[in-house]
């Protein structure tokens, strides 16, 4: 697992940032996808298609803003079967969003979804659990309390 953290800086004459850190939780053993633009019963069809036919065991749906959603499925599994479930479920489900952020994590050789607020976008919230959450999920959820406890005490 690897925390990452963007922050942005204004430019001036200012010695720090205005703006708060954006975290996010990112590794290449979980199985993540980022569905941006897409209706929840179609998320968690592709959700449902994905664990089942890669045998993922469980996942969960977060809502990171209106019509956008993050998945973890809970299955441990390496890069390259990491690689290939996401992509598979980018072309089948023929969001070009999703895509586009699989290509991005592609390019970085890890995946990685946002965790603490972003701007005027609450910190993404958990919707719907599935199966079992005994591995990946487990460890996510874990390093997403301490993030959400660490960015409260950035205030």
């Amino acid at each position: 697992m690897l925390l990452t953290v963007t922050v942005w800086r204004g430019f001036g004459l200012r010695k720090k940032s205005s703006r708060k850190p954006i975290f996010g939780y990112s590794d290449r053993t979980t199985v993540k996808l980022d569905f941006d633009g897409e209706l929840f019963r179609k998320v968690k069809y592709w959700a449902e298609k994905a664990m089942k036919h890669f045998r993922l065991g469980g996942y969960i749906i977060l809502k990171s803003s209106r019509d956008h959603y993050h998945v973890l499925f809970n299955k441990t599994v390496i890069w390259e079967e990491n690689t290939k479930i996401m992509a598979w479920v980018a072309v089948l489900s023929g969001n070009a969003g999703l895509k586009k952020w699989v290509l991005m994590q592609l390019i970085k050789g890890a995946s990685t979804l946002r965790v603490s607020s972003k701007g005027n976008k609450a910190s993404p919230r958990i919707v719907r659990c599935e199966g079992r959450q005994d591995q990946e999920i487990s460890a996510f959820l874990r390093w997403r309390r301490l993030i959400k406890k660490a960015y409260k005490t950035a205030d």
